[in-house]
């Protein structure tokens, strides 16, 4: 990035931004593709792939790959996570969208045309995986006797359980036809080169997009047990199934994975460490915390804030100036609201900012930014929120209370009205939470 970051004291939301913005562009396929793709083979190359930075990752292929050998494939993306295709670039990848995170027929129907285009190959063929995070939702299967609408059902009930992400992916790898391995099975017997971009805490490739073309160590005890450990009501005949152990998923050490190769080509600590050479670039000590946390927005906000005040209050245990950044993907647990009250609005990162906010307390000297960096917070238009020493009493001006808002789970409404959403629109890569937390 050549431009010098915005001076953090007199701009300090353009300063964060400028950060958030360092990360993203640390993650684009176009900057990390090249030094992991192999060489064409004898035979075809086909390129198969699921995620929100598919469509990018797609771009990324055809522009690097030799003009004049073989490339065809599909990837399937989310709706709207297309970015324009680069002036002059030959389309030999057909990109598709469909929903996320509740699946639709458009990801069933990609999917199945996906697993078609793995069947037939040669071992002189080779198979390019492109996948992201998103490309669970994205890439949707059913296992036998199972529906679509049964697996949106699942879907929704994971999404408000306050399941953690490989908690989530477990279940849906054992109800899936594609996921857990099972797509590189059929890719039998061409070559499997996996390139994915990690948006799970510990990189686990298994766990992003609930790994379609590696092995996986859960098992269906393992699903049934999460099942119910969040009260989700699965079809009478599919829990039967899990409890025999009949929709299991190809384990490590199976031999139709020999060969494979994975590559991950972008990382959240990647990310982070970009943003963080552009805070010591301003002159300011950067800390990052970890890539990997997890747990309750809301709390992890509340984490941020103690050690927030602390660096403001006593300069300890970092001296300011400074950032303090992290990463990693939080839950948020839906709360149940009586009959007739609307439903709230917000993703992670804008509960993390609510509650780091209620716990700050106006703390002088104080900024955060907390967005995904998908530059999209949950379902909605916002990729996170901004949190200044006067967000409380500006909100409160506004008859706003941050309780009322985290009771609702109503992130966006409380920083849509003070005008403190970020929205950035689709960045076409997906490396997970970033937060930014500046003590002045």
């Amino acid at each position: 990035m050549n431009r010098l970051p915005p001076d953090p004291r007199a701009e300090p939301r353009a300063f964060l931004e400028h950060l958030y913005r360092a990360a993203v562009r640390r993650a684009l396929p176009l900057h990390n593709t090249a030094a992991f793709l192999p060489p064409p083979p004898r035979g075809r190359t086909v390129v198969l792939g699921a995620g929100k930075a598919g469509a990018s990752m797609a771009h990324a292929v055809e522009a690097l790959w030799p003009k004049d050998a073989p490339l065809s494939g599909l990837v399937v993306t989310r709706y709207g996570h297309t970015p324009p295709r680069p002036q002059g670039l030959a389309q030999r990848i057909e990109v598709v969208e469909a929903s996320h995170p509740v699946p639709d027929a458009a990801g069933l129907a990609a999917s199945q045309r996906i697993l078609a285009l793995a069947q037939g190959l040669t071992a002189d063929d080779l198979v390019l995986c492109l996948i992201s995070g998103g490309g669970s939702a994205l890439l949707t299967l059913p296992a036998e006797g199972l529906t679509l609408e049964d697996k949106q059902r699942i879907n929704r009930q994971l999404l408000d359980s306050g399941a953690n992400i490989g908690e989530m992916n477990s279940v849906r790898k054992h109800l899936s036809r594609i996921k857990g391995g099972r797509l590189a099975a059929a890719c039998a017997p061409a070559r499997v080169v996996t390139l994915t971009i990690s948006d799970v805490p510990g990189d686990d490739p298994s766990v992003i997009a609930s790994g379609p073309t590696v092995p996986d160590a859960t098992s269906c005890a393992d699903a049934l047990a999460i099942l119910q450990r969040y009260g989700i009501e699965a079809p009478a005949a599919i829990k039967s199934r899990l409890e025999q152990g009949s929709l299991e998923t190809p384990k490590p050490g199976d031999a139709a994975f020999a060969g494979h190769e994975v590559h991950m080509i972008a990382t959240p600590q990647q990310s982070l460490e970009a943003a963080a050479a552009q805070a010591r670039a301003a002159g300011l000590e950067a800390y990052i915390l970890s890539d990997e946390m997890e747990g309750e927005s809301r709390e992890v906000g509340k984490v941020h804030a103690a050690l927030a005040r602390a660096v403001a209050r006593q300069g300890q245990p970092f001296s300011r100036p400074c950032v303090i950044l992290s990463g990693g993907e939080t839950t948020v647990t839906v709360r149940k609201q009586p009959e007739g009250t609307p439903r709230g609005r917000g993703g992670r990162a804008g509960e993390f900012c609510l509650g780091l906010a209620q716990a700050l307390q106006g703390q002088a000297q104080v900024w955060a930014l907390a967005a995904d960096t998908d530059g999209i917070d949950g379902i909605e238009d916002n990729a996170g929120a901004f949190v200044a020493p006067d967000t409380l009493r500006r909100a409160a001006a506004l008859g706003l209370k941050a309780d009322r808002h985290l009771d609702r789970n109503d992130a966006y409404g409380f920083f849509s009205a003070i005008g403190d959403l970020v929205v950035t629109g689709p960045t076409h890569t997906n490396v997970n939470d970033f937060r930014a937390v500046l003590v002045l």
